[in-house]
């Protein structure tokens, strides 16, 4: 292991009025179930380590091994303290009607919180905490179990049960294909789930993804919601270490009287208004590069690969009214990087059981890395996260790089010992490293990938490409006839080959005017809460299902349906995924898509292309950039060749304050160049005729002694 992404969590709790009376006992929520009794085998501590913590308490154990018995079989869990994924700055807000928030800063007494495998087993996976007896997830194989310990046993019981046993209420969840600029954009499959990501291969970054996650939920036991929150994240950092994505919960925010924003709406509403204030209200205050709203209820819902996005970087994940930690489905979704979309997402992880991530989605968050759409995960981390560990694979305060172990590590610019930079070493790793030095400003390092994308180049001062910008939103593309949203030229031709094939493109207008009047599952302006499809208007038709031409309908796109009309002599191709009321179809036309001139498509409505500019972004290229850049969705400007920013009215090299240079700086190597191939040759001439002339007047006295005859 080189390194690691970081996943900082932010969980916010929203309130939801209870409809149900107290939960019953604790063996209620599982349909089978059986007693069982952990017996502890071994336990370690690190040599020389201190076993009391600053509170006096017993420290947990290093290392921990533990004999269960799981279906008449006895199976050996080893594990290993977990202490990275909980920030010392750890800070509760609690919100109330009446008062501003409140922040407190609490953090658990003693770090008991742990990962580790089955033993025999490579395919296993176990997430526990020993606080108070073992609670957490098994997954051994497809098979997937939840421990707890029974309330109030004297005798050491705790209960197992598989996890497809314990869902007391049904949900459904689902992903929408409407996202940012840096969605790979695969064809769909719905036989994959994100947790088939795990195990096909490791990034080794030394970097971080800030993410703030969502919690709503009923109760005001804000204490027993932190803990449930401890063990979330200790949950998902056990799932996500495999990638080399680590997740660190950083912050949880309670709505105990009123929310935000509704959360009782349709799913798609309620996903398009949270990522509205995480945009406009979270971030300005608490950076972060994505956010998950979970909820008390049957909906979850994510856009797809937006990690890195700013106004799509959101979903919703749900919690059943009586479950514990391992009932938290819809966290799969969390990283929102599965582009293949499936039937049963949010019951994939855990309750599905799997510990791999699929090819597919492998292959997509690879894409979403490596393309710019994860560039928020290789900015190093900014502040420290946990205690500072030499060798834990994470860049840390005081830290020049951290690349493991000495036996991990194969990073020939850091000393794995110090973690510090090997001689002669300027930087460790980075796209804009290159054999132990950080490359010259003005070398790319991240290409634009269309039209509505920008390049990234290396400052010359920091080993990591900056951040992925791109042209602001609203702005004209491809001959003004579509406009830039997310760094993407929204154009209907391209949403149709996106889903079907290369070769497809956008149906004649008659299609969309016919077809999504209907108001049926291949024709519709969305769906309402009860199921029921919402008819386009004329005005908004453009807007609904994407329908598209030139499609081989024996070839539809995995886990969906299609339906091919003829409408007055034109083909008409839709398709639907059928992946419930709560889910964005992905075959629905993409927000920013022009339906008219001089207008776009917003939230199912054809309105004014002015919607898509933001409204604390004030760059005009004419103005601001003196008609020689672009602005990007910084609202700064992006100069052309041979202009300067920020605002491209001087000489320069073009780029962006916030996308580096665009061109090399090669002044001081022409200087030196002109220097020793122009400037030195004309001083050594000059030197050896001064010192020819010098010699010549200095030896004629001596030449007119020896010869006084001749030289008369």
């Amino acid at each position: 292991m080189v390194g690691e992404l970081i996943v900082t969590l932010m969980l916010l709790l929203c309130y939801i009025p209870a409809t149900q009376s107290q939960e019953d006992g604790q063996t209620s929520r599982f349909s089978n179930y059986a007693v069982v009794k952990p017996q502890l085998i071994q336990r370690r501590w690190t040599r020389n380590a201190d076993r009391h913590s600053k509170s006096g308490q017993t420290e947990a154990p290093d290392s921990i091994s533990y004999s269960l018995i799981i279906e008449d079989k006895e199976h050996v869990l080893h594990l290993k303290i977990n202490k990275d994924f909980l920030s010392p700055n750890f800070v509760q807000y609690s919100h109330t009607a009446s008062v501003n928030p409140t922040a407190t800063y609490p953090n658990p007494v003693v770090h008991c919180y742990y990962h580790g495998h089955v033993r025999d087993h490579e395919d296993s996976l176990v997430a526990l905490s020993t606080c108070s007896g073992l609670r957490g997830v098994i997954l051994l194989g497809n098979d997937s179990y939840g421990l707890e310990p029974i309330k109030q046993s004297s005798t050491n019981e705790h209960l197992l049960y598989r996890l497809e046993h314990s869902q007391s209420e049904p949900f459904f969840c689902g992903v929408t294909t409407e996202a940012s600029q840096t969605e790979s954009h695969s064809r769909f499959d719905p036989s994959h789930t994100l947790t088939a990501l795990l195990r096909v291969g490791k990034f080794t970054l030394h970097n971080k993804i800030d993410m703030e996650v969502f919690y709503t939920i009923e109760k005001n036991n804000d204490t027993a919601v932190f803990d449930k929150m401890v063990e979330l994240a200790n949950l998902l950092d056990g799932y996500y270490k495999q990638l080399n994505v680590r997740v660190v919960l950083v912050g949880l925010e309670i709505f105990k009287n009123e929310n935000p924003f509704s959360v009782t709406d349709p799913p798609g509403n309620v996903l398009g208004n949270f990522v509205k204030w995480r945009q406009t209200n979270l971030l300005p205050r608490v950076r972060n590069d994505d956010a998950q709203l979970i909820v008390g209820g049957i909906l979850g819902m994510a856009f797809v690969g937006t990690v890195c996005s700013a106004s799509t970087a959101g979903g919703i994940n749900v919690v059943s009214r009586s479950a514990v930690i391992v009932d938290s489905g819809g966290l799969n979704d969390l990283l929102s990087v599965c582009v293949c979309v499936c039937a049963r997402c949010c019951g994939s992880l855990p309750l599905s059981g799997s510990t791999v991530f699929s090819s597919c989605s492998a292959s997509n968050f690879e894409s979403l890395v490596l393309g710019g759409g994860g560039a928020c995960l290789l900015n190093p981390a900014t502040s420290t996260l946990t205690v500072p560990q030499c060798g834990n694979g994470i860049l840390e305060t005081g830290e020049q790089c951290d690349c493991g172990t000495p036996q991990e590590c194969t990073n020939k610019c850091c000393n794995a010992s110090t973690c510090t930079f090997s001689s002669g070493s300027t930087c460790a790793q980075g796209s804009c490293c290159q054999n132990c030095q950080v490359i010259v400003s003005g070398t790319p390092c991240r290409g634009s990938v269309n039209t509505c994308d920008l390049p990234e180049y290396c400052n010359g001062s920091a080993p990591t490409c900056p951040s992925d910008f791109y042209v602001m939103d609203g702005l004209p593309c491809q001959d003004n006839t579509a406009y830039c949203y997310e760094g993407r030229c929204q154009t209907y031709n391209y949403q149709c080959q996106q889903l079907f094939a290369p070769g497809a493109s956008k149906a004649a207008d008659i299609c969309f005017q016919t077809s999504n009047l209907v108001g049926d599952k291949y024709g519709n302006c969305g769906i309402t809460s009860t199921g029921a499809y919402v008819k386009c208007t004329m005005a908004n038709a453009m807007c609904g299902k994407l329908q598209c031409t030139n499609v081989n309908t024996n070839n539809p796109p995995p886990g969906g349906s299609v339906s091919n009309q003829n409408i007055n002599g034109s083909s008409c191709v839709n398709a639907d995924f059928n992946l419930g009321p709560d889910v964005l179809d992905p075959a629905y036309v993409h927000h920013g898509s022009p339906c008219a001139t001089g207008k776009a498509c917003v939230s199912f409505r054809c309105v004014n292309a002015t919607a898509l500019l933001a409204v604390n972004l004030t760059c005009d290229a004419q103005t601001t950039c003196n008609g020689r850049g672009v602005c990007n969705n910084m609202g700064h400007c992006h100069c052309n060749d041979g202009w300067g920013p920020p605002y491209c009215d001087r000489l320069g090299r073009g780029g962006s304050v916030d996308s580096g240079p665009a061109q090399i700086d090669y002044s001081l190597r022409n200087g030196l160049l002109i220097f020793f191939l122009l400037v030195v040759p004309v001083l050594i001439l000059l030197v050896l005729l001064l010192l020819f002339v010098f010699r010549r007047d200095s030896l004629e006295p001596c030449l007119q002694k020896l010869h006084p005859r001749h030289l008369r």
